[in-house]
């Protein structure tokens, strides 16, 4: 079992707060030796596989990290165009980790906002006045949890279908934003959360939930 990942939403449906927290299974990682037996594309300021499948790698994965070496959109980390490089013999053997697609910031901003308008469409549809909006969403491949406060702040989880306690944990995560954010001098409400006080204890309660399942009273 496991939680993907944390977005917090302010008021206004914009994303103030979001991590990763699970490195999918899909993704595989092979050494090449020139020319590559795969074609490589730029789509959508990504590097996919455009043709050939083996060893676990398929059309429509992405390159993740070459060498070891993040890979961003079209660029490593270090700053190397990766088509470029891959295209050049001199820089073979290659590791070339290959997965599905990661969304990037301005993905995960659009994301926000449009699940920020559902949720306001799920309490408009209500045949009853008062409803709390969408509090779960399901899929066959993970579950998205929402808990809003009664200021309007959203803490939505994504986690395995299987994974218990997510109720408690969001709970959590609301103490530990009104600790470490909300009673941070720093802080400006609906303002992007950048503490390290707040980041260590929510990766410390999304360890403790993965391995419990729960939180117990008290905790």
């Amino acid at each position: 079992m496991a939680i993907f990942s944390v977005y917090v939403v302010n008021k206004a449906g914009g994303l103030i707060y979001q991590l990763d927290s699970y490195a999918p299974r899909a993704e595989a990682e092979k050494t090449f030796s020139y020319p590559l037996d795969l074609l490589l594309k730029l789509h959508d300021e990504r590097v996919l596989v455009a043709f050939g499948q083996r060893d676990g790698i398929r059309v429509g994965h992405a390159v993740l990290a070459i060498n070891g070496i993040d890979v961003n959109g079209k660029y490593t980390a270090d700053g190397k165009e990766v088509l470029e490089y891959l295209g050049s013999p001199s820089n073979y053997p290659v590791s070339i980790r290959f997965g599905r697609p990661r969304l990037t910031s301005n993905e995960k901003l659009m994301l926000a906002s449009m699940f920020h308008s559902l949720f306001a469409i799920g309490s408009q549809l209500s045949p009853e006045q008062g409803s709390s909006g969408i509090e779960m969403l399901e899929t066959d491949t993970f579950k998205l949890h929402c808990f809003q406060t009664l200021t309007g702040i959203k803490f939505v989880v994504l986690a395995d279908p299987r994974q218990a306690g997510i109720d408690s944990l969001l709970r959590k995560i609301y103490e530990i934003y009104s600790d470490f954010a909300l009673k941070n001098p720093f802080y400006s409400l609906e303002m992007p959360i950048r503490c390290e006080l707040f980041d260590q204890n929510l990766k410390l309660a999304l360890e403790v939930a993965e391995k419990a399942g729960t939180f117990g009273p008290g905790s």
